[in-house]
């Protein structure tokens, strides 16, 4: 952090936060607000004279309210800049002033305020961090009724050798050493009551640590992990979890129901030894809960402002996870650390590498290059509906409704996705290189010969169309009659390539494309959804069977499901009779030749 603090093409932001971010890759405009820390930082030295001089005590949040700090003081040590700051919702202000009289570069200033700074950036590195799971919700452990009862990151900063013990492992309840310490894995995390479902990835092995420094420094001491299973998976992680058995740490495999205070302090556990079958108590001088970790708590916020994803677990959605595991599905955004998901410090300093990579490699040039597949709109025919607008993904389009200024793309924003064209009513957007006339044209030559005997699929051109193509080199059957239109997204599919494909004598046509939440284009498949959904309902009103029109959800890695849906799809063709394709054509003519007759009217 110093050597970023001092290199002379990064300038740090402290106590600084993000408001508000405009523009798209390549032209990112970014508001941050810079809290006032009321002291110079260019000027302060450092000395600590006024932190003498301070009156007022406050918990110290780094040691987690195990010791205290002033009012004015230095967040944690290696701060940057090192420089102190006052909390002015706990400083007496001018009343005391007490700080400012023992200040020799006199750099106190208490008519500071909030500043407000407009940065313009060509790409953003989103690495929000994470927050340790809060275990009052679980208070079966007794963390918010028994003092010796600790979480893992308090029993950090007390073996640390800078905490508010100097790495003497005290009980918080009378100031003694323990003679034995239990861990409780998994507090807060692969839980679908309270907490997380998912591993917080880092639980075990800071459990494993921690009973190492407690047997290098006491070697005497009692040490109980209790755990669901070891997760020990990384380069050296196996083997210092042996290391920790073989000093005598006892691993019992059993989760605790129940923590209960003796008269002396103890705590007495009873878990059921899943090993043994057994209900076991133990009484231990301290239990420590081995917290999980969650996303930040402005991870939905930052997500609002800049058009990202959430994983149902909170954190941020990856444009691909093996492709593109740092890039966010916003062109110009990318992901390090904890922002994307648990991780530990060498998977986070390896993810932010990536990124920073990927920054450069992105913006090296001096001008972005985009991609062909855009849209474009025809100002003749758009209504200034602003439709578009709403269901672009990436915020490409902008409309003034009420001024009924045509809608407008930004090519450098516009990921290609087509769901603007396929939701404008009045053909006002051109999809370059998949245009309606493209699109329909192949639906023709597909259904020209024999059209009762096929089965016409739109496939989105990342998951649908790849895993089409992963059954082929798997060599899976499925039936020859699969006809296969691709588009760049399941969103590109327009109300009227269905229709056009039924008058066209197609018995079944189906509409696949990413799965829901994984979608390439953020969220463009619940607009595929939407449109199939209504679709069905004019099908239905026209006297058509609805399950003619098929939506399924097929990703790059289910070839295999793709064989079964094609297959399904035939079963279900060879139940749509001739007279029935017949009946739909000659109802789809006549209410097309109906409205071709009340356009020319009006």
């Amino acid at each position: 952090m110093a050597d970023a603090g001092r290199h002379p093409n990064i300038t740090l932001h402290t106590m600084s936060e993000v408001t508000e971010v405009k523009g798209y890759v390549g032209n990112f405009s970014a508001k941050i607000i810079k809290r006032a820390r009321y002291v110079d930082e260019k000027e302060c030295t450092s000395c600590g004279d006024c932190v003498k001089a301070c009156p007022v005590v406050f918990p110290d949040e780094f040691n987690v309210g195990l010791s205290s700090r002033k009012a004015i003081y230095i967040p944690f040590p290696q701060a940057v800049p090192s420089a102190y700051v006052i909390n002015m919702n706990e400083c007496m202000g001018r009343g005391c002033s007490k700080c400012l009289d023992v200040c020799e570069k006199k750099c106190i200033r208490f008519h500071m305020s909030d500043e407000e700074i407009i940065e313009n950036v060509g790409s953003i590195v989103v690495a929000t961090g994470l927050e340790p799971y809060d275990p009052r919700e679980m208070d079966e452990y007794g963390y918010t009724r028994f003092e010796n009862v600790v979480t893992s990151l308090e029993f950090e900063r007390l073996v640390n050798a800078g905490g508010p013990t100097k790495g003497s492992v005290i009980r918080p309840k009378d100031r003694k050493r323990p003679d034995s310490v239990g861990f409780i894995q998994c507090v807060g995390s692969r839980s679908k009551r309270k907490g997380g479902e998912y591993c917080s990835n880092i639980c075990c092995m800071n459990t494993i640590k921690s009973t190492l420094v407690l047997k290098e420094h006491y070697p005497d001491i009692d040490i109980k992990v209790f755990y669901i299973d070891i997760r020990a998976f990384g380069k050296g992680f196996e083997d210092l979890y042996n290391r920790s058995r073989s000093l005598g740490v006892q691993y019992i495999r059993g989760l605790p129901g129940s923590v209960e205070e003796l008269p002396d302090g103890t705590m007495r556990v009873a878990v059921e030894n899943t090993a043994t079958g057994k209900i076991e108590f133990h009484d231990l001088g301290m239990l420590v809960l081995a917290l999980g970790i969650k996303p930040s708590s402005g991870t939905q916020r930052l997500q609002e402002m800049l058009g990202l994803q959430l994983t149902p677990d909170g954190f941020y959605l990856e444009a691909h996870p093996k492709l593109l595991p740092v890039d966010a599905a916003t062109r110009g955004i990318f992901f390090a650390g904890c922002a994307e998901g648990p991780k530990d410090i060498k998977e986070s300093v390896t993810q932010g590498s990536a990124a920073a990579a990927r920054a450069v490699r992105l913006m090296h040039k001096g001008a972005i290059t985009s991609e062909a597949i855009t849209s474009e709109i025809i100002e003749a025919h758009c209504k200034s509906c602003g439709k578009c607008a709403e269901v672009c993904p990436y915020n490409a389009i902008t409309v003034d409704v009420k001024k009924k200024i045509p809608a407008s793309v930004n090519t450098a924003a516009c990921a290609g996705c087509g769901t603007c064209a396929a939701e404008c009513k009045f053909g006002a957007i051109v999809m370059n290189h998949f245009t309606d006339e493209q699109i329909i044209s192949q639906v023709d030559t597909m259904l020209e010969e024999d059209a009762k005997e096929k089965v016409l699929t739109f496939a989105c051109n990342w998951c649908s169309y790849a895993g089409a193509d992963y059954a082929g080199v798997s060599r899976l059957q499925y039936p020859a009659n699969a006809r296969i239109i691709r588009t760049m997204c399941s969103g590109r599919v327009d109300e009227k390539f269905i229709w056009h494909a039924f008058e066209k004598g197609a018995p079944i046509v189906l509409v696949s494309g990413c799965h829901i939440g994984d979608c390439h284009y953020i969220d463009a498949n619940h607009w595929t959804e939407k449109r199939v959904n209504k679709v069905r309902k004019k099908m239905e009103k026209r006297g058509i069977r609805p399950e003619r029109l098929q939506l399924e959800w097929i990703s790059a890695a289910e070839g295999v499901r793709f064989a079964k849906v094609m297959t399904e799809m035939e079963e279900l063709r060879k139940g749509v009779t001739a007279e029935e394709i017949e009946e739909t054509v000659r109802i789809l003519k006549q209410r097309k030749k109906a409205a071709r007759k009340r356009v020319q009217k009006e």
